[in-house]
């Protein structure tokens, strides 16, 4: 396999584009674009930390990133394509990281909606995490996303494949978590969906952090029913529909702005 140098000096493999489906190339531009993002929105945390995508069609494959790259130096052609049992499909010299798999193959291989996973350490979400009442429905935020998360106990760095039925079952029929004193992370449909839910979920951390530093006793409580309503008026459908339709192409034409390379 041919090992070319970017503009930026790192290698790509030049005939990955020729080896896959159209399919899986569009889902290989998208996750790239999602690492880019993550690192333009400074949630990166240097190599660690994954955002995976399910491989579209019958083989039990997906996307992670090469574990020696930064978020935003991530290509389509450099991510890595494994199976279930975390082992390279295509040849490559980049490695994997065994925790990312852990947590990311549960989700992919039993929940049907994630075909694409994103999982953060992000001071402010790690800062939430630790909160013995999880996320607040203080702000609209906060409330959009309340009302579809899950909460996992930290059982240490990731490495045991025993904790994977326990990711799923705390899991259910959520489509973000709270992994407890460790970060947060999301599932979706779609890359574009994963990625939506992430930045919600993620911009309420944020304000929730924010907010406590003014002292608990300063706080204005929801009305009562607020956040019931709140849910009725965001429906899982609708955040596909804004992510795929609209928030998702706005935001490949940002990254393209500043630097299209993710597509190569």
């Amino acid at each position: 396999m041919a090992t070319v140098l970017n503009d930026n000096g790192h290698g790509t493999d030049a005939d990955v584009r020729a080896q896959v489906s159209d399919a899986e190339w569009a889902v290989r531009v998208d996750l790239a674009a999602a690492y880019r993002l993550v690192a333009l929105y400074g949630w990166d945390d240097l190599i660690f930390t994954h955002l995976s995508a399910r491989v579209p069609g019958p083989e039990h494959h997906f996307l992670i990133n090469p574990y020696d790259m930064m978020f935003e130096e991530i290509t389509a052609s450099s991510l890595v394509k494994i199976d279930v049992d975390g082992q390279p499909v295509i040849p490559t010299s980049h490695p994997v990281n065994p925790a990312g798999f852990t947590i990311h193959s549960a989700l992919h291989m039993n929940c049907e909606a994630a075909h694409s996973v994103m999982h953060l350490h992000t001071p402010s979400g790690q800062a939430v995490s630790a909160m013995s009442e999880g996320l607040l429905p203080h702000t609209q935020t906060a409330m959009i996303a309340g009302h579809d998360i899950a909460y996992h106990e930290y059982e240490g760095i990731a490495t045991d494949l025993e904790e994977r039925d326990r990711l799923v079952e705390d899991m259910g029929d959520k489509h973000m978590m709270i992994l407890r004193n460790h970060g947060t992370l999301a599932i979706g449909k779609s890359v574009a969906e994963c990625f939506l839910r992430l930045y919600f979920l993620e911009r309420a951390c944020d304000a929730q952090v924010k907010m406590l530093s003014a002292g608990r006793e300063n706080l204005n409580n929801p009305p009562q029913g607020t956040p019931e309503k709140v849910k009725a008026q965001t429906p899982g459908e609708g955040m596909a529909m804004v992510a795929q339709g609209l928030a998702w192409p706005a935001l490949l034409r940002k990254l393209d702005r500043i630097d299209p390379g993710f597509r190569d």
